[in-house]
């Protein structure tokens, strides 16, 4: 398998999405388009189908916004604990393969490693406590704590801010390439689309970003 050749002397600062990056979208997947349809239709007294539909205009509508990850936001728009519910499937909550090599090579390696990421903290709280991957992070920022999802440069101003990284020596990791763009535009220098975002569906590549579908392309 080729490798990915990054100047890691070059690198400092490693920036790294949670969901479909680090960890298996797959339990998002199922979590938001079967459990969630099932007990919003059961709630409701509807087809599972028309639930689906329902949910579909919901979703569409806080695409790309702090709501779109928002458990809260969720559980009071849906009349369910969506936190309860995530924790009845957390044993579908999986870490890619090869991902833990990556994250012990950069703490060898001394680079300064943080997760950025949209998720709500009770999900990162919930997948931190499932998979033990926290303690390879020097921080987390969360789209929340700063007030803007990373699809907006604001966030991107802040979170330079924040955790201090030279974007000139900064490697962003996420498998949303619109996410990727806003980083890029921000002016991180070194940028990899993740093109297996979940187990069971297909890799995705970039035409404008280097991609990897498994870390060990990075070992």
């Amino acid at each position: 398998m080729d490798r990915i050749k990054f100047p890691l002397s070059d690198i400092r600062y490693v920036l790294l999405d949670m969901d479909g990056t680090l960890l298996d979208k797959y339990f998002d997947d199922f979590f938001w388009e079967h459990l969630v349809p099932e007990k919003y239709s059961e709630k409701h007294a509807i087809t599972f189908g028309r639930a689906k539909e329902e949910l579909k205009r919901k979703y569409r509508v806080h695409e790309a916004t702090l709501n779109w990850t928002d458990l809260d936001f969720w559980s009071r728009e849906l009349a369910l604990d969506i936190p309860a519910l995530k924790e009845q499937i957390q044993h579908l909550i999986e870490v890619h393969p090869h991902v833990e090599n990556f994250l012990k090579m950069l703490k060898v390696q001394r680079k300064k490693v943080f997760l950025v990421t949209n998720a709500h903290y009770k999900s990162i709280e919930l997948k931190f406590r499932r998979t033990r991957i926290g303690k390879y992070f020097d921080s987390v920022l969360a789209s929340c704590d700063v007030g803007y999802p990373k699809e907006s440069l604001k966030f991107w101003e802040k979170a330079e801010k924040l955790l201090k990284f030279d974007k000139d020596k900064t490697l962003f990791i996420d498998d949303t390439e619109e996410i990727l763009k806003t980083a890029k535009a921000y002016g991180i220098r070194y940028i990899l689309h993740k093109a297996r975002a979940s187990s069971k569906v297909k890799p995705k590549g970039s035409n404008e970003f280097r991609h990897i579908i498994d870390f060990d392309e990075l070992l």
